[in-house]
């Protein structure tokens, strides 16, 4: 399950925020998953408690923003959300396109404890 990993590197980047920002905690965080990043939403919110448990993110909220696949079609130029995240033209229906968006995977907020 590479949700996991994926899981501590984000726990280690906000505990780097944290420590930048002089922070005592994390409240909450939001984390933007793109539909064709290869990262399960569902598994890396299961994942996300055990990794950040022991740190200044343990017990702190996690949101997560979804970010569907968006093409552009090399065939007829049209820019499409494809149904069922299927990289194709919504459009014409070819295959030859060029993801636009959809493979996010970032830290987008944190909320910090003031104190």
């Amino acid at each position: 399950m590479h949700e996991l990993s994926l899981a501590v590197a984000l726990v280690e980047q906000a505990e780097a925020v944290l420590e930048r920002e002089g922070a005592p905690r994390a409240l909450a965080l939001t984390v933007r998953i793109g539909d064709w990043s290869g990262v399960d939403p569902d598994a890396f919110a299961f994942a996300f408690p055990v990794a950040a448990e022991g740190s200044r993110l343990a017990g702190a909220r996690l949101e997560i923003e979804r970010e569907p696949l968006r093409v552009r079609c090399r065939a007829c130029g049209a820019v499409t959300e494809p149904p069922d995240a299927i990289p194709c033209c919504a459009a014409c229906g070819a295959a030859d396109v060029e993801p636009q968006a959809g493979q996010a995977f970032d830290l987008r907020a944190l909320e910090v404890a003031a104190c």
